[in-house]
């Protein structure tokens, strides 16, 4: 028979057995996700840049050169910030309108309207666009921008309201009583004790919101039809030619500029989302 410390040791090496297969896992993983942004940087200053992964011969800035312009980058970018800002605005003011009665009233509806919120998150978006088309057609709204913004909004909204009312049913009841026993009215305890409570949901679904509207193309290509008003989204077909021939470098380039706003927007705001409800003083008081 076996003793004991020899069947102690085969379990160690198996246990290091599935740490290693587990490590390698990640690690392909990892490399799987950092290989296109390794790609993204050194094409970018690489004039002569193709689909392999390679350091350039002669690194160069005139790949950035030849976007920073008006027409390539700053008014696409612009028009993003504008349609993307301001249906972000727009869809976390709804969903913490909508979120709050849904978290703090209870009623045999709220279940069913939940699931059915949850339930069109899942249709895609490709299946109401013609009617939304004729709609925008009918009220004057297709190539607008205000009119884009709105039904952005409109899409992210379902599953902005799903989370937001997630994070607010981790505020205690008992601060929104107290505020009320002094005389604060619905929306005043929304809007200065529920909301600065949960600063790190807030956070969560502004990045959330702001990212998903960022990368859209879908929606802006269909609605959207001057070419001064598309987003950066839209206008990255600048850098595919003719007969399938794409510009590397500038691509390359032009992704990484593309990229800075939603990077920027997370650092901003990064610090609320490692921090919790600090409820325990509140509470106390």
């Amino acid at each position: 028979m076996p003793s004991p410390r020899a069947g102690g040791g085969r379990l160690p090496n198996r246990h290091r057995r599935g740490r290693l297969a587990a490590d390698g896992a990640l690690l392909l993983t990892a490399a799987a996700f950092a290989l296109p942004l390794l790609w993204l940087v050194l094409a970018s200053v690489d004039g002569e840049a193709d689909l392999r992964v390679r350091a350039p011969a002669s690194p160069t800035t005139d790949n950035y050169a030849a976007v920073l312009t008006d027409e390539i980058t700053f008014t696409p970018m612009l028009n993003s910030l504008i349609l993307c800002g301001g249906a972000t605005l727009l869809t976390v003011v709804c969903a913490a309108l909508a979120a709050y009665p849904l978290s703090r009233y209870r009623s045999r509806l709220t279940r069913p309207y939940l699931l059915t919120i949850l339930f069109t998150t899942c249709l895609p978006i490709t299946a109401v666009m013609v009617p939304v088309y004729g709609l925008f057609v009918q009220v004057d709204l297709v190539d607008t921008l205000h009119g884009t913004a709105l039904f952005l909004a409109t899409s992210q909204l379902p599953f902005s309201i799903w989370l937001m009312k997630n994070f607010m049913d981790g505020v205690p009841t008992v601060l929104e009583e107290a505020a009320r026993t002094d005389g604060a009215s619905g929306l005043q305890t929304l809007t200065r004790v529920v909301l600065p409570l949960m600063g790190p949901g807030l956070a969560v679904v502004t990045i959330y919101t702001f990212i998903q509207l960022w990368g859209n193309f879908f929606v802006p290509f269909m609605l959207l039809l001057t070419p001064e008003q598309l987003p950066a989204s839209v206008s990255v077909f600048t850098f595919f030619g003719n007969y399938g021939s794409v510009i590397y470098g500038q691509l390359a380039a032009f992704s990484i500029l593309y990229s800075a706003p939603v990077l920027v927007l997370y650092v901003l705001i990064s610090r609320r989302l490692g921090g919790g409800f600090a409820l325990g003083g509140a509470v106390k008081g």
